[in-house]
């Protein structure tokens, strides 16, 4: 890209660039994406720098539950003012998440580093917002086995890692149809709405913690399951195809 054209770059440019993802990804994060990516431009800022705010807000969202819980436990304070404050946190997070590949790709600012950085700052992230979830579950409901902790968390990993291979261009959604019921079922594997729904949760009824681990552990297994048995039948195609063919 030549100093002029990259000079001339608008919202439009920065929003062009995005990966796609599901809905509300599509509609709200990855538009605000291009926001932060085109102030980002304007101020100079490397993709990198975009990441590392992104680190920022979703770590300091996921501070503030672990902090908060004892004491709303305890009654003595209320869940919704931090919720609301972890809630747009972790939105500007992971539009922020959405905003560094735009500008890299947009302004060919993008590095082999940067990438790097960006992933062990998503396994960071998630890491952090795993731990909240689990921290108010298990405040909440202590009888629950750590076994079933580690395989929550385990199998939340299953997201992240689906994302980065999506990203290699040897990855594809295993349910392609962009129809609309498809589309509002597929939320439930959107990040945008995942970190909305655990500070709803809070301000709703926080003992309900434990039962969004177990949707989200079967839903994580399901997907694992499935993406196995996907992969492995394609790659049997390709073996078993004669050579030559």
């Amino acid at each position: 890209m030549n100093e002029q054209a990259s000079s001339n770059l608008g919202y439009h440019d920065f929003l062009a660039a995005n990966r796609g993802g599901n809905l509300y990804t599509q509609i709200v994060s990855q538009r605000l994406g291009a926001i932060l990516a085109l102030t980002g431009y304007r101020l100079g800022l490397a993709p990198t720098a975009l990441t590392l705010v992104n680190l920022v807000f979703g770590l300091g969202a996921a501070a503030l539950i672990v902090i908060v819980t004892p004491s709303a436990l305890a009654g003595s304070m209320p869940w919704w003012p931090f919720a609301i404050v972890a809630a747009v946190a972790w939105q500007i997070a992971y539009a922020l998440d959405c905003a560094d590949g735009q500008l890299a790709r947009a302004a060919d600012r993008g590095s082999p580093a940067g990438a790097r950085i960006d992933i062990l700052c998503d396994v960071v992230t998630q890491s952090s917002f795993v731990a909240a979830v689990v921290a108010v579950a298990v405040a909440y409901t202590p009888d629950v086995p750590m076994w079933f902790v580690g395989l929550f968390s385990s199998l939340w990993m299953v997201n992240l890692v689906t994302s980065i291979l999506a990203t290699s261009g040897s990855n594809s959604s295993i349910v392609p149809s962009k129809n609309l019921v498809v589309e509002l079922i597929k939320l439930i594997r959107d990040s945008g709405v995942i970190v909305l729904a655990m500070p709803l949760i809070l301000i709703v009824q926080p003992q309900w913690m434990v039962w969004f681990m177990v949707f989200f552990t079967v839903t994580n297994g399901l997907f694992l399951l499935a993406s196995i048995t996907f992969t492995a039948r394609d790659a049997l195609a390709v073996t078993s195809s004669p050579v030559g063919e």
